[in-house]
């Protein structure tokens, strides 16, 4: 068959824009600035965990520290999960790692927040993992694969 009937961009679907089934669904140009106010809402979240997770983690040592890094996988995890974007997990991710990083640096008074313990050097690298590894996990599979259409 020719490719007159289809055209140059292959299915009649895929020259409409229209999506099926197994796809992901497009952001509608008007929801787009309630993503990007998700987004920010999932930095200042990760701002928070950051600056908990430091004061929590050494205060009850090795609980506090196994909490810090469960909460803060978790909000990498659930951002993904919520925005279905990678963006979702690297947006909570950023905002830790910019909390922590303020925290490391020392105060002009010799003050700091971390230690030199194993305990910090563990949620410092435990939480860049967790964190990078939320960011670059697969998506999730959206909820109409595997579902038959009544």
């Amino acid at each position: 068959m020719s490719n007159a009937r289809t055209g140059a961009g292959g299915s009649p679907a895929a020259r409409t824009g229209s999506t099926s089934v197994g796809d992901w669904p497009r952001p509608v140009p008007e929801r787009r600035g309630a993503r990007f106010a998700v987004y920010g809402l999932l930095g200042v979240l990760g701002l928070l965990a950051g600056a908990a997770g430091a004061l929590l983690q050494s205060a009850w040592f090795p609980g506090g520290l196994v909490l810090s890094l469960a909460a803060a996988a978790g909000l990498f995890w659930g951002g993904g999960k919520l925005c279905r974007t990678k963006v979702g997990a690297v947006a909570p991710g950023t905002g830790w790692a910019l909390a922590v990083w303020f925290l490391t640096t020392t105060r002009p008074e010799g003050d700091f927040v971390f230690g030199a313990g194993l305990g910090s050097y563990v949620f410092l690298l435990g939480g860049t993992f967790a964190a990078v590894m939320c960011a670059t996990i697969a998506l999730p599979a959206p909820p109409s694969l595997g579902r038959k259409s009544p």
